[in-house]
């Protein structure tokens, strides 16, 4: 894949049309008649059918099929606190990629508004437009306070996607990693450096997937979360390790897994040598990861390694989760996305990985094979398969959990219809990269 330069991009976000998505009419509206019907008089009996019987909504508006990408700019990217407006094109880039991969239509809307109290109430009285909320780019701590509050006040899937998009997919490889390295979740030492809304969701994530929590070490930018510390919030508090370490380079000793989503270049060759055998390395700090993959391959020869990166093996790539777990949860009209429905993807992910990998993908990247393995965890992001796979995972938690509304009876039926949605913007796809 061709550097990414500032030129490129500010050209492709300014050319043509201005931002990255549109609002297209779904009817006919070429004659006076479909007008009428459109607005006024006509729209009147959708809206009292409405009125006597609130789920109707899904039934005449396009609220099943939309969801809300809500930030407030206060942890955009790598970027940090740039601001709601600043963060618009992020949020658009959301959208984009919810529609192409999975068809889910989405309205951006940036909120200027850093109070977490004023923030949840301003989403809770716009829910109603909404089949579902996806929260983006706000921080830590705030961030699992907003959640968690909407999730407790709304009755449509909230989910903040910087935390659990990365936990779902990380816990793909994760799963994939145990089984292609032969250690045991349940015996794994993990090392998580950084202590923020991804890391903390990472870990309480494999804390669900059977990794014990006593066996995690966890590192902020000042030291190792022990016992010694009197600074840390309630989130990082449950975290706090018994055992006497302070730095990285002490936690690092004897681990089976690091975990990384802070700051590159924080693990050294020594770090990384001094680790147990058959170490998992995710190391998914952006633009750089913890340690660089030349770095890590020259260390060690026996590590499974996996970055935030498009031009390394492994990527950890949010866009694997999110459009496909939406998906699922909007066509069973899901309350919630619950932990049994975030296993569920992860689970999904991590057997697509092992399934013979279809020509179309190979084509994709250029590539003449590629199978399970070291360097082959998880799936490629332009696999047509990701959505007829997470996507009924997903969809069938919610059933088995008793949070759907709309339960499916003929999944095969489903699967072919999910193929069919994704059939137009595959063929867009294929416009721009050949796949």
């Amino acid at each position: 894949m061709p550097k990414v330069t500032k030129e490129d991009s500010l050209l492709y976000h300014s050319r043509g049309r201005k931002g990255k998505l549109e609002v297209i009419p779904t009817k006919p509206y070429s004659t006076q008649f479909d007008l009428s019907l459109a607005y006024t008089p006509g729209v009147a009996f959708p809206c009292l059918e409405i009125e006597k019987n609130p789920e109707d909504v899904y039934q005449y508006t396009a609220k099943g099929n939309l969801v809300a990408v809500i930030s407030n700019g206060t942890a955009v990217l790598g970027l940090g606190d740039i601001g709601a407006m600043a963060g618009k094109p992020v949020m658009e880039g959301k959208g984009l990629l919810f529609k192409v991969f999975a068809d889910v239509d989405v309205f951006d809307i940036e909120i200027d508004e850093k109070d977490p109290e004023k923030l949840i109430d301003i989403c809770v009285k716009l829910a109603p437009t909404f089949g579902g909320i996806n929260l983006e780019d706000i921080k830590a701590p705030e961030c699992f306070v907003i959640e968690q509050r909407l999730k407790e006040l709304l009755d449509i899937p909230v989910f903040h996607d910087d935390q659990h998009g990365t936990a779902i997919i990380s816990g793909a490889g994760l799963i994939n990693a145990l089984e292609i390295s032969g250690k045991k979740i349940e015996d794994l030492k993990v090392v998580v450096s950084g202590a923020g809304a991804a890391a903390i969701s990472c870990a309480k994530f494999y804390v669900s997937l059977g990794i014990k929590k006593e066996n995690i070490i966890m590192v902020d930018s000042k030291s190792v979360l022990n016992k010694k510390r009197t600074d840390l919030n309630k989130y990082k508090q449950e975290f706090v390790t018994h055992r006497d370490v302070d730095t990285l380079e002490e936690a690092m000793k004897g681990a089976d897994m690091f975990l990384g989503l802070s700051v590159a270049g924080v693990v050294t060759k020594k770090m990384l040598a001094s680790m147990a055998p058959f170490p998992i390395v995710f190391a998914m700090a952006n633009p750089n990861p913890e340690i660089s993959y030349e770095d890590a391959m020259e260390t060690r020869d026996d590590l499974i390694f996996a970055t935030g990166r498009s031009d390394y093996p492994n990527q950890i790539n949010n866009v694997l989760g999110f459009p496909f777990i939406f998906r699922g949860t909007l066509d069973v009209r899901s309350s919630v996305i619950n932990e049994e429905m975030k296993i569920a993807a992860s689970y999904a992910l991590a057997k697509l990985a092992k399934e013979p990998v279809i020509p179309e993908v190979l084509k994709a990247y250029n590539l003449t094979e590629l199978h399970f393995g070291r360097d082959y965890i998880i799936p490629k992001p332009l696999d047509p398969r990701l959505i007829s796979t997470v996507s009924p995972a997903v969809a069938k938690a919610a059933m088995e959990t008793g949070v759907a509304k709309q339960p499916i009876t003929d999944w095969e039926a489903y699967k072919k219809s999910l193929e069919r949605r994704l059939d137009e913007h595959m063929k867009k796809i294929a416009d721009i990269t050949g796949f």
